[in-house]
């Protein structure tokens, strides 16, 4: 960074600041959505923590990167978000058809998945190496939801320390507080996202988060992929039975922002068929995509019963989450608004 970047920043020269921030956007994104579970949450809070920026510019005394300075923004103002009791929970959908009962109601019903296409490009574009890991585990889906279950202190500590590896004398200055409070905290945060983690997945938590060697994408994605093809044979096809064997003996479906998750083989089968009913005749289409570093599909829902030239409609976006050669988890995001942030088509 040269400091007459900083200079004509400070002076009013919007192209300045934006050499200067537009490098660290799409890692802020990303780290306001692991606080916030949302995409468009954060990406309210990116243009919170810019225009914050931009308002304190004079007060940026260079004692940290600009990195670490807009990391402190955007992180308290997550927190403040979370502790916001006006904060935005989209409301419970009401579904086409009677539901059987679910096995349980979740608790985070504003998660939203991410898309790998916006994983890569931060990638690319990220200006230091400290900031180019992105470790599968800590964008699944899993460790995200386990995440939005801590208090906001401690998610912030989390996430800074054993995400993206500040120091914590420098995490202890962003909040305000000693680098003994850091430590505290972050003991605490840990036991806890433990606690949330899902069996299956737990053993990813136990120690700090760290990328595995070689960068995030693991050797098994095509195992993953073959067994995300089959899955979609089957679930396009109806083929409730063909679904249910690919699924591990634990395995959960979900289907944000609606609270409902149904838990093994019998819960599951039970859904399927009512869905499958409610659907009068309509088929769903999935199209390949890739969410959180895990297999996913756009969701297309035929306009009308028919044939296969029938127009569909983007209906959300569904996810699986690989376990132990099956799946462990179906996920489908019940949201029409995903389509933009996927670039997917809203018709097809």
């Amino acid at each position: 960074m040269g400091r007459s970047v900083l200079q004509q920043a400070r002076g009013g020269s919007a192209a300045a600041f934006r050499e200067l921030v537009e490098p660290h956007r799409g890692e802020l994104h990303l780290h306001c959505y692991r606080m916030l579970g949302s995409l468009a949450d954060a990406e309210d809070l990116v243009q919170e923590t810019l225009l914050a920026a931009w308002r304190g510019l004079d007060g940026f005394a260079g004692r940290s990167s600009i990195r670490t300075w807009l990391y402190r923004i955007a992180t308290n103002r997550c927190r403040n978000a979370l502790r916001d009791a006006s904060r935005r929970i989209p409301a419970e959908p009401v579904p086409p058809f009677a539901p059987p009962a679910p096995s349980r109601r979740a608790a985070v019903t504003w998660l939203q998945p991410y898309p790998d296409a916006a994983l890569d490009r931060i990638v690319e574009r990220a200006p230091d190496p400290a900031a180019r890991y992105l470790s599968r585990e800590t964008v699944e889906l899993a460790f995200v939801t386990a995440v939005q279950q801590l208090p906001p202190r401690q998610a912030a500590v989390l996430l800074l320390c054993d995400v993206l590896d500040f120091g914590r004398t420098e995490v202890a200055t962003m909040l305000d507080t000693t680098p003994n409070g850091v430590k505290g905290t972050l003991q605490r945060a840990r036991a806890s996202l433990a606690e949330h983690r899902e069996t299956d997945v737990r053993d990813a938590v136990q120690g700090r988060v760290r990328p595995p060697a070689g960068g995030g994408d693991d050797a098994g994605a095509g195992d993953e992929w073959e067994l995300a093809r089959r899955f979609a044979v089957a679930f396009t096809a109806d083929d409730i039975d063909g679904v249910l064997a690919l699924l591990t003996d634990q395995a959960w479906l979900a289907m944000p922002p609606a609270p409902h998750e149904y838990h093994r083989a019998t819960a599951i089968r039970a859904f399927l068929a009512a869905s499958t009913r409610g659907r009068g005749g309509r088929r769903l289409r999935l199209v390949p995509t890739g969410a959180n570093r895990q297999p996913a599909f756009g969701c297309y829902l035929d306009d009308r019963p028919g044939a296969d030239d029938v127009p569909a409609t983007f209906d959300g976006v569904l996810v699986l989450t690989p376990a132990a050669g099956r799946i462990g988890r179906i996920t489908r995001f019940l949201d029409p608004s995903l389509a933009e942030p996927f670039e997917l088509p809203v018709h097809r």
